[in-house]
């Protein structure tokens, strides 16, 4: 039996579990902290019981309650999602609002960046030309003619970073004037004026489709290509359907030379020097495991703070991770209206798992609880600190873009893929993405980097993650330093002098629409 004296996080006084840190596990009859002996073999990230539970006894983790005990549990035994019964969550009617004192904080100033001022103000992190569909139907057509532009056209304007396809599977056989229709099509609408794409967005239509591209360039003149001598040099859509095409390979050229005009002022484009207030930064996780919420998520959190001090933009988002959590973020809100909209947020996500015959305990995925998180409510615990400490300044909904800068909850799903396609539309230059068990997750449209929860994965995927935060377990780096990194990592990556890995490795993902109106 092992007797070593192996290290365990307890992150609240008040916590009755703790967190195996040891790669490879704890063993049966190993002591740890305050001479507790495992009953068992527990898994790192684990929970192991740092006292006797009686059935039915709270379960507190982070100083929180995060659900009652099954059966008995004893002391030193794995305490996991078989044992432990989800808690009823917060009542929404009854959440303070916007109590909490705002202090002032001291403001970061001198940080910078090197990106792509746009007309509007807003700022780049690439210079991308983007290339949307009006429906489905096309995207086939989209991939085939955004190689053709890498290979034939880009070399030629080296200012240009990248094409990218927008391609989603929305546009026709959908209720198009359903009031949720609003969601997927204000999405794709914002998608289009990211900063990344500096206002040179073309669209590919079909030209039956119930989406027409009017509908999603209503803030700016629709330019259509016309297959002639003297065709506009600022358009901006392409109708498959126009009759002026004879078969396939016209429609290629002729987005092909639309194509070489948008790059022509997108290569005119030259970085520049930008305050750190002028960075949108996405914040979310994936593939979370135990540690990602004291490590990688304080350490985002920390990195939050410090753009908001710069007066940059920060959005945490994942509804079903905060719902659990919201009663730590209402009385954070700046005012009581801003309190209230997060209530509604989450009261009309409720309503919507309802309707799908679901709930919230469909949340955490097998890999979760893999990696110690028995359920939704320790998940969103760790989930929230990417929020840091500032106060919340707005709450927008799913596909609106930001209205202010400071803290930002982005109500989006937990899906990975729907979060990113949202924070997207809402205006995000740059995404950080925490995981504990791993995923190659990656979007062209905007650089994303990866922090690791634990330095197990930060170094079985030395290539794929760009910051290990599992040092903090170790005790190799504090939260602070890890913090400090990351904002300068952003800074660096913002301004093109580092690339995010999975920009290096090309691995991006296709954008997901959140469309929760009915289908025809």
């Amino acid at each position: 039996m092992t007797q070593t004296n192996s290290r365990v996080i307890r992150v609240h006084p008040n916590d009755n579990v703790a967190i195996v840190v040891e790669q490879g596990g704890l063993a049966e009859g190993t002591i740890i902290e305050g001479g507790i002996t495992t009953t068992m073999a527990i898994p790192q990230g684990h929970k192991v019981a740092l006292v006797k539970m009686a059935e039915g006894d709270q379960v507190v983790r982070y100083g929180e309650v995060i659900g009652t005990t099954l059966v008995a549990i004893a002391s030193g035994s794995h305490v996991n999602e078989t044992n432990v019964q989800l808690p009823t969550a917060p009542a929404l009617d009854e959440l303070p609002l916007a109590t909490r004192e705002i202090t002032a904080v001291e403001p970061l100033e001198g940080y910078t960046f090197e990106g792509f001022r746009n007309p509007d103000g807003s700022v780049g992190t690439k210079n991308v030309l983007g290339i949307t569909t009006s429906v489905q139907c096309v995207a086939g057509t989209v991939d085939y003619v955004v190689q053709r532009i890498k290979h034939e056209l880009l070399p030629r304007f080296s200012n240009v970073d990248d094409v990218v396809g927008l391609n989603h599977s929305y546009g026709c056989g959908v209720a198009i004037n359903a009031p949720a229709a609003i969601v997927p099509i204000r999405t794709l609408k914002n998608i289009a004026l990211n900063p990344n794409f500096g206002n040179e967005i073309m669209i590919i239509a079909l030209g039956c489709e119930k989406l027409q591209p009017s509908t999603l360039l209503s803030d700016r003149p629709v330019r259509i290509y016309e297959n002639t001598q003297a065709a506009d040099p600022e358009a901006n859509v392409l109708s498959l359907q126009d009759d002026s095409f004879q078969g396939f390979g016209e429609m290629v050229e002729g987005i092909l030379a639309m194509a070489e005009r948008h790059l022509e002022r997108l290569n005119r484009r030259q970085r520049e020097t930008c305050p750190a207030s002028e960075l949108v930064v996405g914040m979310q996780c994936g593939g979370s495991d135990a540690f990602s919420g004291v490590t990688a998520n304080p350490a985002v959190g920390f990195a939050t703070d410090l753009i908001v001090r710069a007066g940059g933009s920060v959005m945490f988002s994942e509804v079903t991770e905060v719902r659990d959590a919201i009663h730590l973020l209402t009385p954070r809100a700046i005012d009581e209206q801003v309190g209230r909209a997060l209530i509604e947020q989450m009261a009309w996500y409720d309503d919507y798992l309802s309707q799908g015959q679901a709930d919230r305990s469909a949340n955490p995925s097998p890999g979760n609880k893999k990696g110690g998180l028995s359920n939704v409510v320790e998940k969103a615990l760790g989930s929230v600190i990417k929020s840091g400490n500032s106060p919340i300044v707005d709450v927008i909904g799913p596909g609106e873009r930001l209205r202010r800068k400071g803290l930002t909850f982005a109500a989006t799903p937990a899906s990975d893929f729907i979060c990113g396609t949202l924070q997207l539309a809402a205006g995000m230059n740059l995404q950080v993405f925490t995981t504990g068990r791993g995923t190659p997750y990656g979007l062209a449209m905007v650089p994303v980097l990866k922090v690791s929860s634990n330095s197990t994965l930060g170094k079985r995927w030395h290539d794929i993650i760009d910051l290990d935060a599992g040092r903090i377990a170790t005790g190799d780096a504090s939260i602070e330093e890890v913090g400090w990194e990351l904002f300068l990592l952003i800074l660096d990556v913002a301004s093109g002098r580092q690339q995010a890995a999975a920009d290096r490795l090309g691995i991006h993902n296709d954008l997901v629409l959140f469309n929760p109106a009915p289908v025809t």
